[in-house]
């Protein structure tokens, strides 16, 4: 896919990195994503970050209660491995947003997605990007941060995916993946965003919300935040 570089954001873009970005340490935590199901056999490597049990699942529209995540770390580690790419966010009052995100679109990539990680750099989340209609389900082993997670339907024409459902994650203490509570959208998707918990509202995904992947928009990396 090409790769290319991008203007600035328009005025919507949000930027509130609540985390320090320190200097990566050698022997740091496994860097690698809250994995989709379809994903759990090829990559269950079996190695152990250990953290909190599960949460239930999230109502459309409650997402909003959450504070962002304040946890402090000792250290900040990125997604490696990844390019990003630009989601079109429409928001419920018709407002459209263009959103960085680190972009998993292969197997492999929405296999490893937010494990280990600890920060998103100056992207606002990870796009898990489907390019046919899935009911994969998503599971928090080997993931130390806590998330939430939104999924969107098939774009129709030119206008993003509506919202099937919502829901917020706690990293799984299981030395066994299969152990993990698995969290499904209400129906078929085909884009599925992930954010540090709580921070899903702040970027316009909220209950009438939709989104899509840009065509042609995949780079390196962000711009500087």
């Amino acid at each position: 896919m090409r790769l290319e570089s991008f203007a600035p954001r328009p005025p919507c873009w949000r930027n509130v990195r609540g985390y320090a970005f320190a200097a990566l340490t050698t022997a740091i935590l496994i860097a690698a994503a809250c994995s989709s199901e379809d994903d759990v056999v090829a990559k269950d490597s079996g190695v152990v970050i250990t953290s909190t049990l599960v949460a239930p699942t999230v109502p459309l529209g409650t997402l909003s209660d959450f504070e962002p995540s304040t946890t402090v770390r000792n250290a900040s580690v990125q997604p490696a491995g990844f390019t990003t790419a630009m989601i079109e966010v429409t928001k419920v009052d018709g407002t459209v947003c263009e959103l960085c995100m680190w972009l998993a679109d292969t197997s492999d990539e929405r296999g490893r997605g937010l494990k280990g990680v600890t920060s998103l750099g100056t992207a606002e989340g990870m796009a898990f990007v489907w390019n046919e209609p899935t009911t994969s389900s998503f599971f928090m082993f080997q993931t130390v941060t806590p998330l939430s997670i939104a999924w969107f339907g098939r774009p129709v024409a030119r206008t993003g995916g509506a919202l099937v459902s919502t829901a917020n994650m706690e990293p799984c203490a299981s030395e066994n993946s299969t152990d993990c509570q698995r969290f499904a959208a209400d129906g078929e998707y085909v884009l599925a965003i992930e954010v540090f918990q709580g921070d899903l509202a702040s970027i316009g995904i909220t209950a009438g919300s939709a989104a899509r992947l840009l065509p042609e928009t995949e780079s390196a990396s962000c711009p500087p935040g």
